[in-house]
Protein backbone atom coordinates (compact mmCIF):
# COMPACT_ATOMS: atom_id res chain seq x y z
CA UNK A 1 0.00 0.00 0.00
CA UNK A 2 1.01 3.42 -1.11
CA UNK A 3 -0.07 5.28 2.19
CA UNK A 4 1.73 8.92 2.63
CA UNK A 5 3.52 7.89 6.43
CA UNK A 6 2.34 10.98 7.75
CA UNK A 7 -0.61 10.43 10.39
CA UNK A 8 -1.21 14.22 10.32
CA UNK A 9 -2.91 14.05 7.05
CA UNK A 10 -5.58 11.73 8.26
CA UNK A 11 -6.60 14.71 10.84
CA UNK A 12 -6.98 17.19 7.87
CA UNK A 13 -10.25 15.18 6.93
CA UNK A 14 -12.82 16.61 9.19
CA UNK A 15 -15.23 13.71 9.51
CA UNK A 16 -12.57 11.65 10.67
CA UNK A 17 -10.62 14.50 12.84
CA UNK A 18 -14.61 14.80 14.54
CA UNK A 19 -14.32 11.22 15.25
CA UNK A 20 -11.11 10.89 16.53
CA UNK A 21 -11.60 13.48 18.86
CA UNK A 22 -14.64 11.93 19.97
CA UNK A 23 -13.16 8.78 20.19
CA UNK A 24 -10.17 10.54 22.50
CA UNK A 25 -13.20 11.62 25.09
CA UNK A 26 -14.95 8.15 24.98
CA UNK A 27 -11.38 6.59 25.46
CA UNK A 28 -10.86 9.23 28.48
CA UNK A 29 -13.97 8.02 30.03
CA UNK A 30 -13.84 4.52 29.99
CA UNK A 31 -10.64 4.78 30.96
CA UNK A 32 -11.58 7.05 34.03
CA UNK A 33 -14.62 4.38 34.98
CA UNK A 34 -12.38 1.26 35.03
CA UNK A 35 -9.69 3.09 37.64
CA UNK A 36 -12.66 4.73 39.44
CA UNK A 37 -14.00 1.67 39.92
CA UNK A 38 -10.53 -0.77 40.55
CA UNK A 39 -10.13 2.12 43.34
CA UNK A 40 -13.86 1.62 44.86
CA UNK A 41 -13.21 -1.42 45.57
CA UNK A 42 -9.88 -1.61 47.27
CA UNK A 43 -11.58 1.36 49.56
CA UNK A 44 -14.50 0.03 50.40
CA UNK A 45 -13.75 -3.77 50.79
CA UNK A 46 -9.39 -4.07 51.04
CA UNK A 47 -9.95 -6.84 48.80
CA UNK A 48 -7.79 -7.76 45.85
CA UNK A 49 -9.88 -10.30 44.46
CA UNK A 50 -12.44 -7.71 43.74
CA UNK A 51 -10.62 -5.01 42.35
CA UNK A 52 -9.47 -7.56 40.15
CA UNK A 53 -12.81 -8.77 38.75
CA UNK A 54 -13.14 -4.81 37.94
CA UNK A 55 -10.88 -5.72 34.70
CA UNK A 56 -12.75 -8.87 34.31
CA UNK A 57 -15.90 -6.78 33.92
CA UNK A 58 -14.46 -4.60 31.79
CA UNK A 59 -12.89 -7.50 29.57
CA UNK A 60 -15.10 -10.37 29.41
CA UNK A 61 -18.16 -8.79 27.83
CA UNK A 62 -15.15 -7.75 24.77
CA UNK A 63 -14.45 -11.52 24.80
CA UNK A 64 -18.17 -12.86 24.92
CA UNK A 65 -19.52 -10.54 22.24
CA UNK A 66 -17.00 -8.85 19.91
CA UNK A 67 -17.69 -11.83 17.09
CA UNK A 68 -21.97 -11.52 17.52
CA UNK A 69 -21.10 -7.98 17.30
CA UNK A 70 -19.22 -8.15 14.16
CA UNK A 71 -21.92 -9.88 12.74
CA UNK A 72 -24.44 -7.57 13.73
CA UNK A 73 -22.05 -4.58 12.29
CA UNK A 74 -21.66 -6.42 8.94
CA UNK A 75 -25.09 -7.25 8.01
CA UNK A 76 -27.18 -4.72 9.90
CA UNK A 77 -27.78 -0.91 10.43
CA UNK A 78 -24.31 0.15 12.09
CA UNK A 79 -25.96 3.96 12.73
CA UNK A 80 -28.47 1.93 14.98
CA UNK A 81 -26.60 -0.43 16.20
CA UNK A 82 -23.46 2.13 17.88
CA UNK A 83 -26.26 5.19 19.29
CA UNK A 84 -28.23 1.77 20.86
CA UNK A 85 -24.88 0.78 22.58
CA UNK A 86 -24.20 4.05 23.63
CA UNK A 87 -27.91 5.37 24.95
CA UNK A 88 -27.68 2.16 26.75
CA UNK A 89 -23.99 2.87 28.16
CA UNK A 90 -24.97 6.08 28.58
CA UNK A 91 -28.02 5.59 30.58
CA UNK A 92 -25.88 3.15 33.10
CA UNK A 93 -23.10 5.25 33.91
CA UNK A 94 -25.07 8.07 34.22
CA UNK A 95 -27.43 5.99 36.83
CA UNK A 96 -24.43 4.61 38.68
CA UNK A 97 -23.00 7.71 39.14
CA UNK A 98 -26.45 9.34 40.86
CA UNK A 99 -26.71 5.85 43.09
CA UNK A 100 -22.62 6.80 44.11
CA UNK A 101 -23.50 10.03 45.13
CA UNK A 102 -26.47 9.51 46.93
CA UNK A 103 -24.40 6.38 49.21
CA UNK A 104 -26.57 3.59 47.70
CA UNK A 105 -24.09 1.70 45.45
CA UNK A 106 -22.22 -0.82 47.02
CA UNK A 107 -19.45 -3.28 45.10
CA UNK A 108 -21.98 -5.58 43.85
CA UNK A 109 -23.89 -2.62 42.23
CA UNK A 110 -20.68 -1.10 41.14
CA UNK A 111 -19.27 -4.00 39.46
CA UNK A 112 -22.72 -5.16 37.67
CA UNK A 113 -22.78 -1.61 36.09
CA UNK A 114 -19.38 -1.90 34.99
CA UNK A 115 -20.18 -5.32 33.00
CA UNK A 116 -23.15 -3.40 31.26
CA UNK A 117 -21.37 -0.76 30.08
CA UNK A 118 -18.15 -2.75 28.62
CA UNK A 119 -20.81 -5.15 27.10
CA UNK A 120 -22.12 -1.71 25.43
CA UNK A 121 -18.61 -1.00 24.37
CA UNK A 122 -18.14 -4.77 23.45
CA UNK A 123 -21.39 -4.41 20.74
CA UNK A 124 -19.98 -1.14 19.09
CA UNK A 125 -16.48 -1.75 19.04
CA UNK A 126 -16.51 -3.73 15.53
CA UNK A 127 -18.67 -1.04 14.17
CA UNK A 128 -17.28 1.94 15.01
CA UNK A 129 -13.57 -0.03 13.57
CA UNK A 130 -15.50 -0.39 9.97
CA UNK A 131 -17.16 3.02 10.56
CA UNK A 132 -13.55 4.76 11.37
CA UNK A 133 -11.73 2.51 8.40
CA UNK A 134 -14.31 3.89 5.67
CA UNK A 135 -13.86 7.36 6.14
CA UNK A 136 -10.67 7.98 4.66
CA UNK A 137 -9.61 6.60 1.44
CA UNK A 138 -8.37 2.76 1.37
CA UNK A 139 -4.26 4.06 1.33
CA UNK A 140 -4.81 6.27 4.32
CA UNK A 141 -6.07 2.99 6.35
CA UNK A 142 -3.01 2.08 7.80
CA UNK A 143 -2.01 6.31 9.21
CA UNK A 144 -5.78 5.99 10.31
CA UNK A 145 -5.13 2.92 12.77
CA UNK A 146 -1.78 4.61 14.23
CA UNK A 147 -3.83 7.30 14.84
CA UNK A 148 -6.48 5.86 16.73
CA UNK A 149 -3.69 3.64 18.75
CA UNK A 150 -2.27 7.11 19.86
CA UNK A 151 -5.84 8.39 20.94
CA UNK A 152 -6.37 4.96 22.94
CA UNK A 153 -2.80 4.77 24.47
CA UNK A 154 -2.79 8.30 25.33
CA UNK A 155 -6.16 7.99 27.17
CA UNK A 156 -5.03 4.75 28.78
CA UNK A 157 -2.56 7.26 30.71
CA UNK A 158 -4.34 10.34 31.00
CA UNK A 159 -7.61 8.71 32.17
CA UNK A 160 -6.76 7.18 35.29
CA UNK A 161 -4.62 10.41 36.20
CA UNK A 162 -7.87 12.54 35.85
CA UNK A 163 -10.06 9.89 37.80
CA UNK A 164 -7.27 10.24 40.42
CA UNK A 165 -7.80 14.11 40.71
CA UNK A 166 -11.75 14.08 40.63
CA UNK A 167 -11.63 11.11 42.67
CA UNK A 168 -9.57 12.65 45.67
CA UNK A 169 -11.86 16.02 45.25
CA UNK A 170 -15.18 15.07 44.35
CA UNK A 171 -15.84 11.20 45.11
CA UNK A 172 -16.06 8.35 42.89
CA UNK A 173 -19.71 9.33 41.52
CA UNK A 174 -18.93 12.64 40.21
CA UNK A 175 -16.00 10.58 38.51
CA UNK A 176 -18.79 8.69 36.65
CA UNK A 177 -20.54 12.05 35.86
CA UNK A 178 -18.02 13.20 33.81
CA UNK A 179 -17.25 9.70 31.56
CA UNK A 180 -20.98 10.29 30.50
CA UNK A 181 -19.97 13.30 28.34
CA UNK A 182 -17.37 11.03 26.90
CA UNK A 183 -20.06 8.65 25.68
CA UNK A 184 -22.79 11.64 24.50
CA UNK A 185 -19.77 13.07 22.67
CA UNK A 186 -19.09 9.82 20.43
CA UNK A 187 -23.02 9.89 20.24
CA UNK A 188 -22.91 13.25 18.74
CA UNK A 189 -20.15 12.17 16.08
CA UNK A 190 -22.16 8.59 14.65
CA UNK A 191 -24.96 11.15 14.24
CA UNK A 192 -22.90 13.68 12.70
CA UNK A 193 -20.88 11.47 10.72
CA UNK A 194 -22.81 8.37 10.18
CA UNK A 195 -21.08 5.08 8.39
CA UNK A 196 -21.82 4.78 5.30
CA UNK A 197 -24.87 1.92 4.53
CA UNK A 198 -24.35 -1.35 3.59
CA UNK A 199 -24.79 -1.77 -0.14
CA UNK A 200 -28.42 -2.55 -1.66
CA UNK A 201 -28.58 -6.28 -1.97
CA UNK A 202 -31.43 -8.68 -3.07
CA UNK A 203 -29.94 -11.54 -1.60
CA UNK A 204 -31.56 -13.03 1.54
CA UNK A 205 -30.30 -12.13 4.75
CA UNK A 206 -27.11 -13.11 7.01
CA UNK A 207 -28.55 -14.48 10.58
CA UNK A 208 -26.65 -14.38 13.61
CA UNK A 209 -25.38 -17.62 14.14
CA UNK A 210 -25.07 -18.49 10.21
CA UNK A 211 -22.76 -14.76 9.67
CA UNK A 212 -21.06 -15.93 12.90
CA UNK A 213 -20.20 -19.62 11.41
CA UNK A 214 -19.61 -17.62 7.62
CA UNK A 215 -16.63 -15.23 9.61
CA UNK A 216 -15.01 -18.00 11.41
CA UNK A 217 -14.86 -20.47 8.40
CA UNK A 218 -13.72 -17.24 6.36
CA UNK A 219 -10.53 -16.65 8.66
CA UNK A 220 -9.66 -20.36 8.52
CA UNK A 221 -9.55 -20.36 5.50
CA UNK A 222 -7.98 -17.42 4.36
CA UNK A 223 -3.97 -17.72 4.96
CA UNK A 224 -3.49 -13.75 4.98
CA UNK A 225 -5.97 -13.77 8.18
CA UNK A 226 -5.44 -16.62 9.68
CA UNK A 227 -1.17 -15.68 9.38
CA UNK A 228 -2.38 -12.21 11.28
CA UNK A 229 -4.67 -13.99 14.12
CA UNK A 230 -2.29 -16.72 14.89
CA UNK A 231 0.68 -14.37 15.15
CA UNK A 232 -1.46 -11.88 17.32
CA UNK A 233 -2.37 -14.86 19.85
CA UNK A 234 1.65 -15.81 20.09
CA UNK A 235 2.55 -12.44 20.80
CA UNK A 236 -0.06 -11.31 22.89
CA UNK A 237 0.06 -14.56 25.33
CA UNK A 238 3.84 -14.39 25.87
CA UNK A 239 3.72 -10.18 26.23
CA UNK A 240 0.89 -10.44 28.76
CA UNK A 241 3.64 -11.34 31.01
CA UNK A 242 4.70 -7.60 31.45
CA UNK A 243 1.85 -6.53 32.03
CA UNK A 244 0.32 -8.84 34.50
CA UNK A 245 3.13 -8.99 36.45
CA UNK A 246 3.92 -5.61 36.44
CA UNK A 247 2.80 -4.55 40.07
CA UNK A 248 4.82 -7.00 41.22
CA UNK A 249 7.32 -6.19 39.51
CA UNK A 250 7.33 -2.46 41.60
CA UNK A 251 6.57 -3.43 44.90
CA UNK A 252 8.25 -6.72 44.78
CA UNK A 253 12.12 -6.03 42.31
CA UNK A 254 11.96 -2.42 42.80
CA UNK A 255 10.55 -1.70 45.92
CA UNK A 256 7.70 0.73 44.49
CA UNK A 257 4.50 2.75 45.88
CA UNK A 258 1.74 2.82 44.18
CA UNK A 259 3.04 6.35 42.49
CA UNK A 260 5.82 4.60 41.17
CA UNK A 261 3.76 1.59 39.84
CA UNK A 262 1.43 4.49 37.94
CA UNK A 263 5.35 6.00 36.68
CA UNK A 264 5.52 2.52 35.29
CA UNK A 265 2.07 2.40 33.28
CA UNK A 266 3.03 5.69 32.24
CA UNK A 267 6.25 4.90 31.14
CA UNK A 268 4.55 2.69 28.77
CA UNK A 269 2.27 4.81 27.47
CA UNK A 270 4.91 6.94 26.42
CA UNK A 271 6.60 4.73 24.55
CA UNK A 272 3.46 3.94 22.82
CA UNK A 273 2.18 7.36 22.38
CA UNK A 274 5.97 8.33 21.10
CA UNK A 275 6.22 5.30 18.53
CA UNK A 276 3.11 6.37 16.57
CA UNK A 277 4.42 9.38 15.44
CA UNK A 278 6.87 8.04 13.31
CA UNK A 279 5.45 4.31 12.92
CA UNK A 280 4.19 5.02 9.56
CA UNK A 281 7.26 6.18 8.11
CA UNK A 282 9.19 3.02 10.09
CA UNK A 283 6.94 0.75 8.64
CA UNK A 284 6.92 2.04 5.37
CA UNK A 285 11.25 1.66 5.41
CA UNK A 286 11.83 -1.55 7.49
CA UNK A 287 8.91 -3.78 6.22
CA UNK A 288 6.91 -5.52 8.28
CA UNK A 289 8.11 -8.65 9.30
CA UNK A 290 11.49 -6.87 9.70
CA UNK A 291 9.38 -4.58 12.15
CA UNK A 292 7.74 -7.14 13.91
CA UNK A 293 10.85 -9.58 14.76
CA UNK A 294 12.95 -6.42 16.05
CA UNK A 295 9.93 -4.79 18.55
CA UNK A 296 9.45 -8.55 19.71
CA UNK A 297 13.71 -8.96 20.24
CA UNK A 298 13.12 -5.48 21.92
CA UNK A 299 9.82 -6.94 24.29
CA UNK A 300 11.64 -10.06 25.06
CA UNK A 301 14.98 -7.80 26.16
CA UNK A 302 12.25 -5.75 28.22
CA UNK A 303 10.74 -8.44 30.34
CA UNK A 304 14.54 -9.62 30.89
CA UNK A 305 15.73 -6.20 31.59
CA UNK A 306 12.64 -6.09 34.26
CA UNK A 307 13.22 -9.55 35.72
CA UNK A 308 16.69 -9.03 36.37
CA UNK A 309 17.11 -5.33 37.78
CA UNK A 310 16.43 -3.95 41.01
CA UNK A 311 17.19 -0.44 39.91
CA UNK A 312 14.23 1.60 38.80
CA UNK A 313 15.81 3.71 35.94
CA UNK A 314 16.99 1.29 33.65
CA UNK A 315 12.97 -0.46 34.17
CA UNK A 316 11.80 2.99 33.38
CA UNK A 317 14.13 3.23 30.26
CA UNK A 318 13.35 -0.19 29.39
CA UNK A 319 9.43 0.39 29.66
CA UNK A 320 9.17 2.82 27.26
CA UNK A 321 11.42 0.85 24.62
CA UNK A 322 8.62 -1.70 25.55
CA UNK A 323 5.30 0.30 25.09
CA UNK A 324 6.82 1.11 21.84
CA UNK A 325 7.24 -2.69 20.75
CA UNK A 326 3.87 -3.45 21.75
CA UNK A 327 2.15 -0.57 20.00
CA UNK A 328 4.27 -1.49 16.67
CA UNK A 329 3.37 -4.68 16.82
CA UNK A 330 -0.47 -4.65 17.46
CA UNK A 331 -0.78 -2.10 15.00
CA UNK A 332 0.51 -3.42 12.43
CA UNK A 333 -1.34 -7.24 13.07
CA UNK A 334 -4.27 -4.36 13.38
CA UNK A 335 -3.93 -2.52 10.12
CA UNK A 336 -3.05 -5.84 7.93
CA UNK A 337 -6.11 -7.68 9.28
CA UNK A 338 -8.49 -4.95 8.17
CA UNK A 339 -6.66 -4.22 4.65
CA UNK A 340 -6.87 -8.24 4.14
CA UNK A 341 -10.78 -8.27 5.01
CA UNK A 342 -13.10 -7.40 2.07
CA UNK A 343 -16.70 -5.40 3.25
CA UNK A 344 -18.80 -8.07 3.84
CA UNK A 345 -16.44 -9.60 6.42
CA UNK A 346 -14.50 -6.67 7.75
CA UNK A 347 -16.29 -5.60 11.30
CA UNK A 348 -15.52 -9.33 11.98
CA UNK A 349 -12.41 -9.78 11.29
CA UNK A 350 -12.26 -6.54 13.59
CA UNK A 351 -13.81 -8.65 16.01
CA UNK A 352 -11.45 -12.01 15.54
CA UNK A 353 -8.50 -9.80 16.13
CA UNK A 354 -10.04 -8.66 19.29
CA UNK A 355 -10.58 -11.92 20.09
CA UNK A 356 -7.16 -13.25 19.44
CA UNK A 357 -5.24 -10.59 21.31
CA UNK A 358 -7.97 -10.38 24.07
CA UNK A 359 -8.14 -14.42 24.67
CA UNK A 360 -4.61 -15.08 24.85
CA UNK A 361 -3.98 -11.87 26.68
CA UNK A 362 -6.24 -13.09 29.41
CA UNK A 363 -5.24 -17.00 29.20
CA UNK A 364 -1.25 -15.93 29.32
CA UNK A 365 -2.17 -13.35 32.24
CA UNK A 366 -3.26 -16.21 34.85
CA UNK A 367 -0.77 -18.79 32.95
CA UNK A 368 2.83 -16.17 33.77
CA UNK A 369 0.78 -15.28 37.36
CA UNK A 370 0.35 -19.10 37.96
CA UNK A 371 4.26 -19.44 37.02
CA UNK A 372 5.20 -16.28 38.69
CA UNK A 373 3.71 -18.02 42.40
CA UNK A 374 5.39 -21.24 41.72
CA UNK A 375 8.80 -20.87 40.35
CA UNK A 376 9.46 -16.89 41.23
CA UNK A 377 8.66 -13.84 39.39
CA UNK A 378 12.38 -13.96 37.84
CA UNK A 379 11.48 -17.43 36.20
CA UNK A 380 8.38 -16.44 34.83
CA UNK A 381 9.78 -13.20 32.84
CA UNK A 382 12.50 -15.23 31.58
CA UNK A 383 9.99 -18.15 30.45
CA UNK A 384 8.13 -15.66 28.64
CA UNK A 385 10.98 -13.53 27.15
CA UNK A 386 12.44 -17.23 25.52
CA UNK A 387 8.59 -17.61 24.25
CA UNK A 388 8.41 -14.07 23.17
CA UNK A 389 11.89 -14.61 21.22
CA UNK A 390 10.59 -18.80 19.94
CA UNK A 391 7.43 -16.96 18.55
CA UNK A 392 9.88 -15.36 15.82
CA UNK A 393 10.16 -19.11 14.25
CA UNK A 394 6.28 -18.21 13.26
CA UNK A 395 6.93 -15.77 10.42
CA UNK A 396 7.78 -19.20 8.15
CA UNK A 397 5.08 -21.07 8.17
CA UNK A 398 2.23 -17.81 9.04
CA UNK A 399 3.78 -14.62 6.90
CA UNK A 400 2.21 -11.28 7.14
CA UNK A 401 0.92 -9.00 4.22
CA UNK A 402 -1.12 -6.28 3.41
CA UNK A 403 -4.05 -6.98 1.51
CA UNK A 404 -4.15 -5.71 -2.14
CA UNK A 405 -7.42 -3.87 -3.82
CA UNK A 406 -7.93 -7.10 -5.60
CA UNK A 407 -8.29 -9.25 -2.60
CA UNK A 408 -10.76 -7.36 -0.99
CA UNK A 409 -12.91 -5.85 -4.29
CA UNK A 410 -16.37 -8.05 -4.61
CA UNK A 411 -17.28 -8.20 -8.80
CA UNK A 412 -20.28 -10.76 -9.10
CA UNK A 413 -23.44 -8.81 -9.89
CA UNK A 414 -26.44 -10.30 -8.35
CA UNK A 415 -28.19 -11.00 -11.79
CA UNK A 416 -25.08 -13.53 -12.22
CA UNK A 417 -26.43 -15.38 -9.70
CA UNK A 418 -30.37 -16.10 -10.49
CA UNK A 419 -31.25 -19.42 -12.05
CA UNK A 420 -34.66 -20.87 -13.38
CA UNK A 421 -37.07 -22.00 -10.29
CA UNK A 422 -35.08 -20.37 -7.59
CA UNK A 423 -35.25 -23.03 -4.40
CA UNK A 424 -36.26 -21.93 -1.10
CA UNK A 425 -33.39 -20.04 0.28
CA UNK A 426 -32.76 -22.38 3.45
CA UNK A 427 -33.14 -25.43 1.47
CA UNK A 428 -29.99 -27.36 1.31
CA UNK A 429 -27.28 -28.62 1.62
CA UNK A 430 -26.55 -27.60 -2.37
CA UNK A 431 -23.75 -29.53 -4.49
CA UNK A 432 -22.57 -27.23 -7.11
CA UNK A 433 -20.37 -29.11 -10.20
CA UNK A 434 -18.54 -27.47 -12.84
CA UNK A 435 -16.50 -29.58 -15.83
CA UNK A 436 -13.75 -28.67 -17.61
CA UNK A 437 -12.06 -30.45 -20.92
CA UNK A 438 -8.57 -29.97 -20.69
CA UNK A 439 -5.67 -29.72 -23.16
CA UNK A 440 -3.80 -32.87 -22.06
CA UNK A 441 -0.21 -31.33 -22.64
CA UNK A 442 -1.78 -28.58 -19.93
CA UNK A 443 -2.83 -30.88 -17.36
CA UNK A 444 -0.30 -30.43 -14.35
CA UNK A 445 -0.82 -26.56 -15.36
CA UNK A 446 -4.17 -27.24 -14.52
CA UNK A 447 -4.50 -29.10 -11.33
CA UNK A 448 -1.66 -26.79 -9.64
CA UNK A 449 -4.14 -23.95 -10.87
CA UNK A 450 -7.81 -25.40 -10.07
CA UNK A 451 -6.27 -26.71 -7.03
CA UNK A 452 -5.59 -22.66 -5.70
CA UNK A 453 -9.11 -22.29 -5.83
CA UNK A 454 -10.02 -24.86 -2.83
CA UNK A 455 -9.05 -21.63 -0.34
CA UNK A 456 -11.39 -19.30 -2.08
CA UNK A 457 -14.31 -21.48 -1.45
CA UNK A 458 -14.25 -22.84 1.36
CA UNK A 459 -13.43 -19.15 2.81
CA UNK A 460 -16.58 -18.04 1.30
CA UNK A 461 -19.05 -20.59 2.17
CA UNK A 462 -18.28 -24.19 0.77
CA UNK A 463 -17.94 -26.70 3.51
CA UNK A 464 -16.48 -29.61 1.33
CA UNK A 465 -14.19 -29.77 -1.72
CA UNK A 466 -12.64 -31.55 -4.48
CA UNK A 467 -11.77 -32.33 -7.79
CA UNK A 468 -12.62 -35.59 -9.28
CA UNK A 469 -11.08 -36.68 -12.80
CA UNK A 470 -13.81 -38.84 -15.36
CA UNK A 471 -12.38 -42.23 -15.85
CA UNK A 472 -14.25 -42.36 -19.06
CA UNK A 473 -12.75 -39.50 -20.67
CA UNK A 474 -9.20 -38.34 -18.91
CA UNK A 475 -9.49 -35.11 -20.63
CA UNK A 476 -12.41 -33.89 -18.68
CA UNK A 477 -12.64 -33.33 -14.84
CA UNK A 478 -15.02 -32.02 -12.21
CA UNK A 479 -14.88 -29.47 -9.46
CA UNK A 480 -17.22 -30.22 -6.77
CA UNK A 481 -18.23 -28.09 -3.75
CA UNK A 482 -21.08 -28.41 -0.97
CA UNK A 483 -22.65 -25.68 0.72
CA UNK A 484 -25.25 -25.63 3.45
CA UNK A 485 -27.98 -24.33 2.08
CA UNK A 486 -29.04 -22.18 -1.16
CA UNK A 487 -28.82 -19.01 0.67
CA UNK A 488 -25.12 -19.69 1.73
CA UNK A 489 -24.42 -20.34 -2.42
CA UNK A 490 -25.85 -16.69 -3.29
CA UNK A 491 -23.59 -15.27 -0.33
CA UNK A 492 -20.66 -17.54 -1.85
CA UNK A 493 -20.82 -16.66 -5.40
CA UNK A 494 -21.77 -12.79 -4.13
CA UNK A 495 -18.48 -12.43 -2.62
CA UNK A 496 -15.63 -13.66 -5.16
CA UNK A 497 -13.19 -10.99 -5.51
CA UNK A 498 -11.00 -9.82 -8.46
CA UNK A 499 -8.34 -11.75 -7.27
CA UNK A 500 -10.73 -14.59 -7.28
CA UNK A 501 -11.99 -14.28 -10.76
CA UNK A 502 -8.14 -13.77 -12.35
CA UNK A 503 -7.69 -17.44 -10.57
CA UNK A 504 -10.24 -18.80 -12.29
CA UNK A 505 -9.61 -16.98 -15.77
CA UNK A 506 -6.42 -18.78 -15.26
CA UNK A 507 -8.22 -22.15 -14.56
CA UNK A 508 -10.66 -21.71 -17.58
CA UNK A 509 -7.77 -20.87 -19.92
CA UNK A 510 -6.20 -24.60 -19.67
CA UNK A 511 -9.81 -25.68 -21.43
CA UNK A 512 -10.11 -27.12 -24.81
CA UNK A 513 -11.11 -24.77 -27.61
CA UNK A 514 -14.24 -24.37 -28.85
CA UNK A 515 -15.14 -26.54 -25.43
CA UNK A 516 -17.56 -24.91 -22.33
CA UNK A 517 -17.28 -25.40 -18.81
CA UNK A 518 -19.89 -26.80 -17.48
CA UNK A 519 -21.85 -26.05 -14.34
CA UNK A 520 -24.89 -27.80 -12.40
CA UNK A 521 -26.39 -27.04 -9.19
CA UNK A 522 -27.71 -29.92 -7.30
CA UNK A 523 -29.87 -29.48 -3.94
CA UNK A 524 -30.81 -31.99 -1.30
CA UNK A 525 -33.87 -34.24 -1.25
CA UNK A 526 -33.24 -36.91 1.73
Amino acid sequence: MSASPSIWSTLRHPAFRGMWIASVFYFVGNAMQGMAAAWMMVEQTGSSFLAALVQTAVFLPMFMLSLPAGVLADTTDRRRLVLSALLVQAVAVALLAVLLLLGWAGPATVLFFTFLAGSCTAMLSPAWNSTVGEILPREQLPQAIITMSIAYNAARALGPAMAGVVYGLAGGGWVFALAVAGTLGLAQAFRRWPPRPHPPTRLPAERLWGGTLAGLRYARHSETILAQLVRTAAYSGAGSALWALLPVIGQQRLGLGAQGFGLLMGCLGTGAVAVGLVLGRLRQRVGLEPLVAGSCLLFGGVMLTAALSRWPLPVYGALVVGGAAWMAVMSTFNTATQTSAPPWVRSRATALHVLSALGSFAIGSAFWGAIAGIAGLQVALCLAAALMFAGLLLAKPFPLRMGAMQDVTQVSPFEDLLIKDQPDPEAGPVAVEMGYRIRPEDTQAFLDAVSQLRAPRQRDGATFWRLYRDLGDSSRYVERFIVTSWADYLHQRARATMADQTLEERVRSFVVEGAQVTMQHYIAER
